[in-house]
């Protein structure tokens, strides 16, 4: 396709991004309306009928060779997991293949009184679309839905081979650990082999900035148990002398940061990334620090987020306080979450925790150590076609070039990715800003970055439509 025919090509592809925009935006309310939560605890009929739904939205573009709803055992079982959404069209005179990823399966909405407006009810404020799964992921799904359609849509139009093979793989438990994501890719290669692969699951730099992801933190998560005694003993007559664990805890916990609360544990390591200016007032903003709270780390704020360890204690097993008694607890149990820097191998970050721990148990306290989850970090090799091609149809649709960021988040399966198919590029791109609130209540999804992430993949595709191999 020369030049000329190819500008004339992505003004048309353009013109039906534009005008499928209502009907994309409608279809991502309805998914929104499916309350698609994969944890146990919750109904897993409804992340059926999400991958029904989204399986029928690709049916009805009419270009797929496959579309279909499949489940795969999770890892190291025979159970099934939930049900994932594929799709494939052949590449045809030497084009490449692109394989789009997002994930159907949301966050628990959690306290209802915490919403300004139910869940799972989409509503429009603002400029904004609230509700659990509006921004992460299921407008990342809607992305890919509505750039193929608008690829489909333009070459219709123009009366243009359609040559560009693509492949869609929409996960149904990503928020649940993507515990059948191995043996799901194992079971299904061929259907999803690809040459570049966009994982539609990060975050842009701002409203009105596109960032392209380029570095991942890894993840480290355990249970660690800590026991002084082999019952409760009264406070009163045997404190002061004994040690109950939550004394343990509290003395052992903090000995994993140091005075200015950046990771005091011997053997995690920080990576050396290029971070851009991003200041205090910013985070603030961004995370409802309070006034007279300060950050903690050293360090470039993004270096702290993007490029050094961080661990945080995210639940305890404890006696909450309205059935509090006067005893001293003889075991407590906490989950730390740890985030690695990419370079780092997540088998020997756990080693170090662990290590540190066993070696600062104060009082001779027993520890146990339960249930570890391990994820590998992540960073894009930049120096392929695909990265650049992603780069120009960002700047392009987005009238402002992007930004390369890393998240502090991980995405562990990323790696399972790379080892499936070690010769495809991976784009990690995303539809959320710092103000989406994925995973929290009051998530939402702004509007007009959404139509731009939308139109970005539109000319991505339609450029590789005419690239060859």
């Amino acid at each position: 396709m020369a030049d000329e025919q190819l500008q004339n090509f992505e003004a048309v592809v353009r013109a039906a991004a534009q005008s499928g925009h209502e009907r994309t935006l409608a279809d991502l309310q309805r998914l929104v309306r499916i309350p698609s939560v994969s944890w146990p605890a919750f109904d897993p009929a409804h992340v059926v009928e999400s991958a029904d739904a989204i399986a029928g939205l690709l049916a009805e573009i009419g270009v797929f060779d496959v579309v279909d709803v499949r489940r795969a055992p999770i890892e190291g079982g025979t159970e099934l997991g939930h049900p994932a959404v594929v799709a494939r069209r052949e590449a045809r005179n030497g084009r490449p293949t692109v394989l789009l990823y997002a994930h159907h399966d949301v966050q628990p909405p959690g306290k209802e009184a915490d919403w300004q407006s139910p869940a799972f009810e989409p509503t429009v404020r603002n400029g904004r679309l609230y509700g659990r799964g509006a921004a992460d992921d299921k407008a990342g799904v809607m992305a890919h839905v509505g750039a193929v359609r608008a690829l489909v849509a333009a070459a219709e139009a123009e009366a243009c081979d359609l040559d560009l093979g693509i492949a869609l793989f929409i996960e149904g438990e990503e928020e649940w650990a993507s515990q059948s994501f191995g043996n799901f890719l194992r079971e299904n290669r061929e259907l999803l082999a690809a040459d570049a692969i966009i994982v539609a699951d990060s975050s842009n730099w701002d409203e009105v900035t596109p960032a392209l992801t380029v570095a991942l933190r890894g993840a480290v998560a355990f249970n660690v148990r800590i026991q002084t005694l082999d019952r409760a003993s009264h406070s009163g007559m045997f404190g002061g002398a004994v040690p109950d664990a939550m004394l343990a805890a509290v003395r052992l916990l903090d000995t994993l940061w140091d005075t200015d609360g950046a990771v005091a544990v011997a053997g995690l390591d920080p990576a050396d990334l290029t971070v851009p200016e991003y200041d205090e007032a910013r985070l603030r903003t961004e995370t409802g620090l309070l006034d007279g709270v300060h950050p903690v780390g050293r360090g470039a704020i993004l270096s702290r987020l993007w490029a050094q360890p961080a661990i945080t204690i995210t639940g305890l097993d404890v006696p909450d306080v309205a059935n509090a008694s006067n005893t001293l607890i003889p075991s407590v149990r906490v989950r730390i979450s740890a985030r690695i820097a990419p370079g780092q191998d997540p088998q020997d970050a756990y080693a170090a925790l662990t290590r540190h721990l066993q070696d600062h148990a104060p009082f001779g306290a027993r520890l146990t150590f339960e249930d570890p989850g391990l994820g590998q970090a992540f960073q894009v090799d930049t120096t392929g076609w695909a990265v650049a091609e992603v780069r120009g149809a960002m700047a392009d649709a987005w009238e402002r070039e992007p930004v390369d960021i890393g998240v502090g988040g991980s995405i562990p399966f990323i790696a399972e990715l790379v080892e499936e198919f070690p010769a495809a590029q991976i784009l990690v791109t995303g539809v959320e800003d710092p103000d989406g609130r994925a995973h929290s209540p009051n998530e939402s999804l702004h509007l007009e970055s959404f139509r731009k992430s939308v139109l970005t993949e539109a000319l991505f595709l339609a450029r590789l439509n005419r690239r060859s191999e």
